[in-house]
């Protein structure tokens, strides 16, 4: 089997090389095992050495854990603004390629000039700190200082997913309340143009004062135009203390409305910088790229972490796959040092046989894969892309996490479809339902043993949330949800998810989410969705329907139900693959819908403990709906 080995220049050069020999560390997992057990040495160091960040009051203590491991405290004392980083220099930071082949370059200090115009537009038109920005912007070079500006006025940005729906935007203003709101009008992909500002405009809540729409189809919003904005000077900067909110997230759960994951001026963008320093080997003037979207966590991951490690940020408009060798020829253009993709990409440009040309990637020092794992067909291709020459990057966290529990390094060889270490600052181990570590080659659930300042400083206003969903199966343990194993020799992998969470081409949603639409409609009495195994996306959602009575299942009733869920979400998130219709849904006594059951019939497997079903007819109406008897 293929395996991808070190060679000279990982061994010496390489950041972490570089790290473990300036600070004596013999074995990767010497350094390793540093970065969580000496948290406030290791991290201390890392934004001293390496990020040079300026503050305009330094810290006192690094860490605080006087409220427990659920809540720590970093950078105690500092005044910090992320934002107000940027050096005013000439070298690229932004650079990004239209779908129509069109180019931006930008510079520091152009994205510094417009970040700050933001800024003080922002504060000139009433924006106090803490209050909420919401960014719904397709992946255009605009979105980098309207982020990077909102921050440094004192705002907390809500990137929402370009793709959205009306009813996914409004969940999330509404629960956000947010005030400001940066928009396009229309986005570009496979040769059209995508009306973004229809949606926006039906999602809008209340608590919107103020939308600043990038105009881009020639047509006036009549709402105030970006350009504008960018035209109006200024350099305001809030004097933002370290552990002061910048950014909520939403990330989906297995039950009730998304969940608005909380990240601080010293937590995210810091951790995702040491991800990007130690695991890709990102330096000064290197190019970082990852095929993804601002409402992803690894879209502001890539932005923080670039600018912070002072290098460039590459991204395009549109499709990769449009035309077939577009993404390889964009790695190639911008002479991409890193490039990031999910799984379902990887897949799916195998299935299309979208190769790489010889030469193509030649500037390219390391893949990296994200969102889901990765199969080992998928992982080989890849390898071949490279030549065999270039390391793949496995890496496994969450928005939760400001990055990675899982990585790869390049100083030790990495097996196909594996983390041959956990990420920086993160003891991850595999518990079994005893809470105990997994013997190895034992499937259990990942858990992080330490703290790091990339934590989710909780929902946002749902403290008890929080901790329900991660601290509450092991005291003091996090409990990730994803099902997990390590290997004799230590090196991990995942396997799925231990939860109900549907992964969509990498991309977390929750059942809710799409069972919420379903249930609105008229003849739904209630619904249940599951995530199954698709061949290019990963998983795909399918929903199985109780209707009120005087409602019969017909073929355009299925249909009208999958296109209200394409409407409501989007058609990345909220399509469902099929509509089941059934008499009742497998329960338990009281009255939680057993998804897993459901789904481990519709993949044939055992269901498992039913001593809670109430209901054991159920199981009889869902094995009739997919056929099975």
């Amino acid at each position: 089997m293929d395996i991808w080995k070190p060679e000279k220049q990982h061994l010496e050069a390489s950041n972490v090389a570089r790290y473990m020999s300036l600070h004596g560390f013999e074995t990767l997992e010497q350094f390793i095992s540093h970065t969580y057990e000496k948290p406030e040495e290791f991290w201390s160091t890392f934004e001293r050495e390496v990020l040079r960040l300026r503050w305009r009051e330094p810290y006192t203590k690094v860490l605080d854990l006087s409220r427990g491991v659920q809540w720590p405290r970093w950078f105690v004392g500092g005044r910090l603004n992320i934002a107000d980083q940027l050096e005013d220099t000439s070298e690229p930071l932004v650079k990004w390629e239209g779908e129509d082949g069109a180019t931006v370059s930008w510079s520091y200090s152009e994205v510094l000039y417009k970040a700050r115009a933001v800024a003080s537009w922002l504060k000139r038109n009433g924006l106090e700190k803490g209050d909420r920005v919401a960014v719904y912007m397709p992946m255009v070079p605009e979105i980098v200082p309207v982020m990077l500006g909102a921050i440094r006025a004192g705002g907390i940005i809500v990137p929402l997913f370009s793709g959205f729906g009306r009813e996914a935007i409004r969940v999330r203003l509404e629960d956000s309340e947010a005030k400001f709101v940066f928009a396009a009008d229309v986005s570009y992909r496979r040769g059209k143009e995508v009306d973004m500002f229809s949606e926006l405009k039906a999602g809008l809540t209340q608590s919107v004062r103020h939308v600043v729409v990038l105009e881009r189809s020639g047509r006036q919003s009549g709402y105030t135009p970006l350009s504008d904005v960018f035209k109006t000077g200024g350099d305001y900067v809030e004097n933002t203390e370290s552990e002061d909110p910048l950014m909520i997230i939403y990330t989906s759960g297995t039950t009730g409305k998304p969940k608005g994951t909380v990240h601080t001026h010293d937590g995210f963008p810091i951790k995702a910088a040491a991800d990007v320093y130690f695991h890709f080997d990102i330096k000064r003037g290197e190019t970082l790229s990852w095929v993804t979207d601002m409402g992803w966590m690894m879209g502001p991951w890539m932005v923080f972490a670039a600018y912070l490690l002072r290098g460039s940020m590459a991204f395009f408009e549109g499709a990769p796959d449009y035309p077939k060798d577009r993404l390889w020829r964009f790695a190639e253009r911008f002479e991409v040092k890193s490039l990031g993709l999910a799984a379902t990409l990887t897949r799916h440009l195998r299935s299309i046989g979208a190769s790489a040309e010889p030469g193509q990637l030649d500037h390219l020092e390391a893949f990296g894969n994200t969102g889901e794992p990765i199969d080992l067909e998928s992982w080989l291709w890849l390898y071949r892309m490279g030549r065999g020459r270039v390391p793949i990057i496995n890496y496994s966290g969450g928005t939760e996490i400001s990055g990675g529990i899982l990585g790869c390094y390049v100083v030790k060889p990495i097996k196909p479809s594996s983390f041959n270490g956990a990420s920086i600052g993160t003891k991850a181990t595999v518990f079994t339902e005893d809470g105990r570590p997994a013997p190895p080659g034992v499937e259990g659930e990942l858990v992080v043993l330490s703290v790091w300042p990339g934590m989710t400083r909780g929902f946002w206003r749902d403290p008890q949330r929080y901790l329900e969903t991660y601290w509450s199966k092991w005291p003091g343990v996090w409990a990730h949800g994803d099902a997990a194993m390590v290997d004799q020799e230590g090196y991990f992998y995942i396997l799925g998810r231990a939860d109900d969470t549907i992964k969509v081409a990498g991309k977390r949603l929750g059942p809710a989410e799409i069972e919420t639409v379903l249930n609105a409609h008229p003849a739904v009495a209630e619904s249940a969705c599951i995530g199954v195994p698709h061949s290019v996306k990963g998983e795909v959602p399918i929903c199985f329907v109780v209707l009120k009575a005087g409602y019969e299942p017909s073929e355009s009733l299925r249909a009208e139900l999958i296109r209200l869920t394409e409407e409501a979400l989007g058609k990345a998130f909220g399509a469902v693959e099929d509509v089941k219709f059934v008499k009742m849904l497998p329960k338990t006594r009281n009255a939680k819908i057993m998804r897993r059951v459901i789904r481990a019939i519709h993949l044939g497997r055992s269901p498992g403990d039913l001593s809670a079903l109430e209901n054991p007819e159920a199981i009889e109406e869902i094995k009739k709906a997919i056929g099975k008897i």
